[in-house]
C-alpha cells in the first residue's frame, strides 16, 4: 500500500497558501485603493481559472498517465509567476500575473485529489483524515497571518504568498505516480455518465454551494473590517472556520458509516442557508459571527468529503481525473466565480446584508435541488438489492 504521508504534505502545504491569499488578499487590494469590482474581477481569477485549467490538465493527465509530472511543472510555474505580482502595483499588472498564476496553480490540486481518492477507495474516510492536513495548514497561516502583516506592513502579502507557494512546489516532488492497480471495469464515454440526473443534480449542488461561497471568499474580510475588526481578529475568524472543519474530517469516517453521502451534501446545504444568513445579519456580533463561522465545517468540509465520495463512486477509474477536474470547473471554477463578480456588483449597493442574502438564497436552491433529484437517487440505491 502507498504511503499517503506525501499526500497530507501536499495538502498542508497548498492550503498554507490558502490560509493567507483568502483572508488577506483583498485587504491588500483594498491597500491599493482598488475599487470594489476590481477588487473582485482579481479575487474571482483564482476561481475563474478552475473552469479552464482543471478540465485541461485532466484529460492531459488522463490521456498521458503522467500525473505526478503534471503536478510538479505546474506548481513550480505557478510559484514563478506569482513571483512577478509584487513588482508592480497597476490593476492590469496584477491582473496578468495572477491569470498565468493561476492557470498553473488550478491543475495540481483536482489531481492530488484524484490520486488520493483512488488509493482511499476501499475505506473512503480515510480520504478526510489526509485532507485534514489542507485544514491544519490553513489554520496555521490565516492564524499568523493577521499577526505578520502588522509586524511587516499590508504591502508584504505578495512576497509572503509567493513564499508559500514556492513551498507548494517543493512538496509536489514528493508526491508519487500513482498506478492503479488491476483491471478497471469497462466504462463507456464519460458523457454517458454526464446525461445522468443523479449526476447532473450533484454538480448542481456544488456549483449552488460554490455560488452561495463566492462573496464569502472575496468581501468577507472586508465586511469584517468595516464592522471594526482588526487583521489579527480577522485571521482568526478564519481560522476558527478551518479549526471545526479538522474537527469533522477527523470524523468523517464514523458520519459516512452513519449516513449516506446524498444527506450530507443536502445537511451541508442547509447549514450554508442559515451560515450567509446570519453574516448578512449579524456579523456585528463577535459570538454570531464566531458561530457562523463554526459552520464552515459543514458548508465546506461535510460538502467536499460527501461530493469527492459521490464522484469516487458515480464515475468509472478511468474518468477520475476528469470527474474530480470538472467538479472543481462546475463548484470553484463557475460558482465560485460567478459568485465573487456578482458580490461585486451587489456589494456598493448596501454591503453585507445584500451580498450574503444572495449567498443564502443560492444555498437554498441547492438543497431544494438536493431534495427533489439528488437525494431519491441515493434512497433509490439504498433500496437496491447488492
Amino acid at each position: 500500500m502507498q504511503s499517503l504521508l506525501p499526500f497530507a504534505s501536499f495538502y498542508f502545504t497548498y492550503f498554507t497558501f490558502q490560509g493567507m491569499f483568502s483572508p488577506f488578499w483583498g485587504l491588500y487590494l483594498q491597500s491599493l485603493s482598488f475599487s470594489a469590482w476590481q477588487i473582485s474581477v482579481l479575487m474571482a481569477l483564482s476561481t475563474l481559472a478552475r473552469i479552464i485549467a482543471p478540465g485541461f490538465w485532466g484529460w492531459l493527465a488522463d490521456r498521458s498517465g503522467r500525473r505526478r509530472n503534471i503536478i510538479v511543472s505546474t506548481s513550480i510555474l505557478s510559484a514563478a509567476s506569482f513571483c512577478l505580482v509584487g513588482l508592480d502595483n497597476g490593476f492590469w499588472w496584477i491582473f496578468l500575473s495572477l491569470a498565468v498564476s493561476h492557470f498553473f496553480w488550478a491543475a495540481a490540486l483536482p489531481l492530488v485529489e484524484a490520486s488520493t481518492a483512488y488509493l482511499t477507495r476501499d475505506n473512503p474516510g480515510r480520504y478526510s483524515r489526509v485532507r485534514v492536513w489542507g485544514s491544519i495548514g490553513f489554520v496555521c497561516l490565516a492564524m499568523s497571518g493577521g499577526y505578520m502583516l502588522d509586524w511587516l506592513g499590508i504591502a508584504a502579502t505578495p512576497w509572503i504568498v509567493s513564499a508559500l507557494l514556492i513551498g507548494v512546489a517543493l512538496s509536489a516532488f514528493k508526491v508519487p505516480e500513482v498506478v492503479p492497480t488491476g483491471k478497471p471495469r469497462p466504462a463507456g464515454p464519460i458523457w454517458e455518465t454526464l446525461r445522468k440526473p443523479a449526476v447532473i443534480a450533484l454538480f448542481a449542488c456544488c456549483f449552488l454551494q460554490a455560488l452561495a461561497h463566492g462573496p464569502y471568499y472575496t468581501f468577507y474580510s472586508l465586511g469584517l473590517k468595516a464592522f471594526g475588526y482588526d487583521k489579527a481578529a480577522v485571521g482568526v475568524l478564519w481560522a476558527l472556520g478551518v479549526v471545526f472543519e479538522v474537527g469533522v474530517f477527523m470524523l468523517m469516517p464514523r458520519i459516512m458509516r452513519r449516513f449516506g453521502l446524498e444527506a450530507l451534501m443536502l445537511a451541508s446545504l442547509l447549514a450554508a442557508v442559515l451560515r450567509f444568513g446570519l453574516i448578512a445579519t449579524c456579523l456585528a456580533s463577535p459570538l454570531v459571527a464566531g458561530f457562523a463561522q463554526a459552520l464552515h465545517a459543514l458548508t465546506y468540509a461535510l460538502h467536499h468529503a460527501s461530493a469527492i465520495g459521490l464522484i469516487n463512486r458515480m464515475f468509472a477509474e478511468q474518468h477520475h481525473g476528469r470527474a474530480q477536474g470538472l467538479y472543481i470547473v462546475a463548484s470553484f471554477g463557475v460558482g465560485g466565480s460567478g459568485g465573487g463578480l456578482i458580490g461585486g456588483l451587489v456589494w456598493p449597493h448596501g454591503g453585507v446584508l445584500p451580498t450574503f442574502a444572495m449567498s443564502a438564497v443560492a444555498a437554498l436552491i441547492g438543497a431544494l435541488v438536493c431534495l427533489r433529484w439528488l437525494r431519491p437517487a441515493g434512497k433509490l440505491r439504498a433500496a437496491s438489492p447488492v
